[in-house]
């Protein structure tokens, strides 16, 4: 593992591992969304001395709301709560991204306040939402327009500006797993004729404008984009996956981000669809000059490999991390992995979320 311990600049900053948390979706939060204490000890359990832990991904307004329990950042309140989750990772030495996502279409009215869920286009798919009735189909989603756009991106720049004030190291625009942002800039989902629709440049055309804003409240190189190539969750496609994400990654890169973060084909969620190498970093190492963290299906093994490849710089662990909260240690002693609990994964108490055990009290890297 010697890739993998290799220290590296970040930000700004100095990373002495590449073992990223992932951004996992555990649904955790209060009931008016802001971060609970189990939240909290989540997170200081798996901070480590230069290590990077992006959150889960966090509401930027009431109505991008898509599952009963994510946190959210479209409040002053929240603020607070996410202020003790940097402090808890500041004091171990990491450092806190948070991952900034408006859910789309895939939402529901309980969720949503009442407001039919919103997306590029109406393009009928299936999926269930977490509400507090449990899980239920999606509500039917409309095509936003132009105007209510601008007002999407509003609710970024705010919420961005929260996790300043709540003393995060950064942010990540979450244009990934078939949410709003991946909706926009995939073909199968995006049927418009205006602006934001029509040729890849003007798919990605919300993506920019939003990693614009982000970069206008933070800097550049305290801002990422996570993208899923070729991803299935969500019931999103293209024609031509490989035009559009190095696209996408080309136009990225002329902002100087601190990465981009890519989801590999493999996987689909929380399951693993096959056992191929990593493919999208690969491709779009080609095109992206920054950092890029690599994730989906990565063993210890495998982040060596594409360490050593030189197709990615970090690798993301979410369902090993879930498990093993000194995932850092583990790797590099070469010890055995906690199996992780799926039934845990998707809300629940502290079963399957902070009782994972050390594989020594307060292990360090």
């Amino acid at each position: 593992m010697d890739k993998l311990f290799t220290p590296l600049r970040f930000s700004g900053r100095a990373l002495s591992h590449r073992v990223v948390h992932a951004p996992t979706t555990r649904l955790r939060a209060n009931a008016d969304d802001s971060p609970s204490e189990l939240m909290v000890e989540y997170y200081r359990q798996r901070a480590s001395a230069g290590g990077l832990i992006i959150t889960e991904s966090t509401h930027v307004s009431c109505d991008s709301r898509g599952y009963l329990g994510a946190p959210g950042i479209y409040e002053d309140h929240h603020i607070p709560g996410w202020r003790k989750i940097a402090d808890a990772v500041h004091d171990k030495g990491g450092l806190l991204f948070m991952q900034l996502g408006h859910d789309g279409r895939q939402s529901h009215v309980d969720l949503t306040g009442g407001p039919l869920p919103i997306a590029p286009s109406v393009v009928p798919f299936e999926t269930d939402v977490l509400t507090q009735d449990g899980w239920v189909p999606a509500s039917p989603h409309r095509a936003i327009d132009v105007e209510e756009i601008q007002r999407v991106i509003g609710y970024y720049r705010r919420a961005a500006e929260r996790a300043k004030a709540a003393g995060l190291d950064g942010v990540e625009l979450h244009a990934a797993n078939g949410y709003l942002v991946d909706t926009f800039l995939q073909d199968g989902t995006n049927l418009r004729t205006d602006a934001y629709g029509g040729s890849i440049a003007k798919r990605a055309r919300l993506m920019l404008e939003l990693a614009e804003v982000l970069v206008s409240v933070w800097g550049a190189d305290r801002v990422g984009v996570r993208l899923s190539p070729s991803g299935q969750w969500g019931s999103v496609s293209d024609s031509d996956p490989q035009a559009t994400f190095s696209h996408a990654a080309r136009a990225l890169d002329n902002f100087g981000l601190a990465y981009l973060h890519i989801i590999e084909p493999r996987v689909k969620g929380v399951e693993t669809l096959d056992d191929r190498p990593p493919v999208a970093a690969e491709m779009l190492r080609k095109v992206f000059s920054g950092a890029i963290i690599a994730a989906g299906g990565f063993d210890g093994e495998g982040a060596e490999a594409v360490l050593r490849k030189g197709d990615a710089d970090l690798v993301a662990f979410g369902r090993f991390f879930a498990s093993n909260p000194d995932l850092p240690y583990r790797l590099k002693h070469r010890l055995p992995l906690n199996a992780y609990d799926r039934s845990a994964f998707w809300g629940g108490t502290h079963v399957g979320y902070t009782d994972y055990p050390f594989h020594e009290p307060a292990s360090v890297v």
